[in-house]
């Protein structure tokens, strides 16, 4: 008689580098689900000590301690529940990304990661030595196959380890989360589940770790492609399955506003890199516009009004309306709230360097100095009471280079540095959807950085709809500039966004880091030599 097998599936958030924390972490999991009487414990990809653990991987340290956290779970799980934990495994020919059950003491099977990515954000291959043969295991009469992460992308091993006459699949991830990216997940595992018959157990891990964002949303799929079971996004959370054979238990998946996934992940991220880097609280220039104003109801949201300082630091050219939009702001959001004038420190630096100028017209250097100054009120508030400074600026800005350097690009984390300007909007409204965060004002009236009089975005930038469009077409899918306009965008606006990209590859590479959330960010996705080529006519290939 088939007996039913009990499986959890450890959604969790592992510190990277914290191999002692993680192991303690696991072994008090260990204690419960013993006592709960699970027969199959499972752990994310590289559960023991993060991901991506890049550069620690070489360090002797790092695999001295591995080894004793391995002995230290082979001492505890001496009883019938076994335990399915992934880490990098050490030997004579180099690392692999290894995943062990362990059971009895020992460890019983171990599998070695195939399909190692090295596109977008990963660097597997800079580290990792393949792994060449698929794993099975029987645990109560059930044919258990085990894959991790990339791996279930690849048909060929996919094929392999099903051949190995499985009935269920487990596949251990270290995910992150990026627009779109949970639709293209269960495609994949429906496809998998109704080719080879098989419920697919999908773990996730969860958490922050610099600019990545894991989601989790572990998965459960019937053998039929009908989704089970779905763990909770951006939270550590436990599924479990009472497995006996392929029978599917349908679940009705909520609909879920994709703005409200993506501003949650903007939250989780903020939250996580705050908390695991210890700092005491955020600190946001407030300049009444739309980006700063998102920013800093994301900052509230993820860490607490009380743990939040806005500063509106205005000048000469700061309008009337974007101090009150900024106060009003502040006000609605329940944030410490300071107004530091730095027009007097504007009009002493600018006289001190006029001598120097040569007679030359003003121009972006006086709007630059501005940016530069309110980088110094911010950091130095950030060195006196070590809040975080969050920058404020879109991947629209940092695409084209209308950004400061040392300027409103100084700071250490920058949530919104993957989020274009028209989905800036739309998070506005969405969060004012939940309650009053942002001025109806500051969403409706028409951006501008306010360095010069009567400035507008708008005076050297397209309309942020067909500059987000070209962007989106030239970055994300690498149209060439003869395909824009075949797309029937205007030759001057193809140039102009064109070239500011190119010539603007300096500045995104002195950013500091920000939370990805779409397949091509800036940072780790993409890596422009600075010094390089760049083409005069805007319909060469690029």
């Amino acid at each position: 008689m088939t007996q039913t097998l009990s499986i959890a599936l450890l959604q969790c958030n592992p510190l990277c580098g914290a191999i002692a924390d993680n192991t303690a972490m696991l072994l008090t999991h260990i204690k419960h689900h013993e006592s709960l009487g699970t027969d199959l414990l499972c752990t994310p990809e590289l559960m023991l000590c993060g991901y991506p653990p890049e550069d620690l991987l070489l360090r002797p340290a790092f695999h001295s301690t591995i080894k004793r956290a391995i002995h230290t779970l082979c001492e505890q799980v001496s009883g019938d529940m076994a335990l399915l934990v992934s880490y990098p495994h050490y030997d004579k020919s180099g690392i692999t990304n290894r995943a062990a059950l362990i059971q009895h003491g020992q460890i019983q099977l171990t599998y070695d990661k195939q399909f190692l990515p090295n596109t977008d954000t990963f660097d597997e291959k800079r580290y990792f030595k393949p792994g060449n043969k698929p794993a099975s295991f029987d645990l109560k009469g059930h044919r258990i196959g085990l894959l991790i992460c990339e791996d279930v992308w690849s048909d060929d091993i996919v094929n392999k380890t099903t051949s190995l006459d499985t009935e269920l699949l487990i596949i251990l991830n270290a995910s992150p989360y990026a627009i779109g990216k949970q639709k293209e997940r269960m495609d994949r595992l429906s496809y998998i589940a109704k080719e080879h018959h098989q419920t697919c157990c999908y773990l996730n891990l969860v958490g922050g770790q610099d600019e990545l964002v894991f989601d989790g949303r572990s998965l459960i799929i019937n053998a039929d492609g009908s989704l089970q079971k779905e763990g909770k996004a951006f939270s550590e959370d436990t599924l479990l399955l009472a497995y006996k054979s392929n029978a599917s238990l349908s679940y009705q998946q909520e609909s879920v506003n994709p703005d409200a996934t993506l501003y949650q992940a903007l939250v989780f991220g903020v939250r996580e890199y705050i908390r695991k880097n210890h700092f005491p609280g955020a600190l946001i220039g407030l300049s009444g516009g739309v980006d700063s104003a998102l920013t800093l109801a994301i900052a509230v949201d993820a860490l607490g009004a009380d743990k939040v300082h806005a500063v509106m630091m205005p000048t000469r050219y700061t309008s009337q309306e974007s101090l009150e939009d900024a106060k009003r702001n502040a006000e609605l959001l329940k944030v410490n709230y300071s107004v530091i004038d730095i027009e007097p420190m504007f009009q002493s630096m600018t006289s001190t360097l006029l001598p120097h100028f040569n007679k030359k017209a003003p121009d972006t250097t006086e709007e630059n100095i501005q940016a530069r100054l309110r980088s110094i009120i911010l950091m130095g508030l950030s060195n006196k009471h070590g809040n975080i400074v969050l920058c404020t600026g879109n991947k629209s800005e940092m695409a084209v280079g209308y950004s400061t350097l040392y300027g409103d690009l100084a700071g250490g984390f920058s949530p919104l540095k993957d989020v274009f300007k028209t989905t800036v909007y739309r998070l506005c409204e969405y969060r004012n959807s939940l309650s009053d965060a942002i001025p109806p004002r500051v969403i409706s009236k028409a951006p501008s950085a306010e360095l010069a009089e009567n400035q507008r975005d708008d005076d050297s930038l397209p309309p942020y709809p067909i500059l987000d469009a070209i962007l989106k077409h030239s970055i994300h899918q690498e149209l060439s500039p003869k395909d824009l306009k075949a797309l029937g965008f205007d030759a001057h606006d193809i140039d102009n966004v064109l070239s500011r990209i190119s010539r603007n590859e300096y500045k995104r590479r002195q950013a500091p880091i920000g939370i990805r959330v779409s397949s091509y960010a800036f940072g780790k996705d993409r890596r422009y030599p600075i010094t390089r080529w760049k083409p005069k006519d805007i319909f060469d290939d690029y």
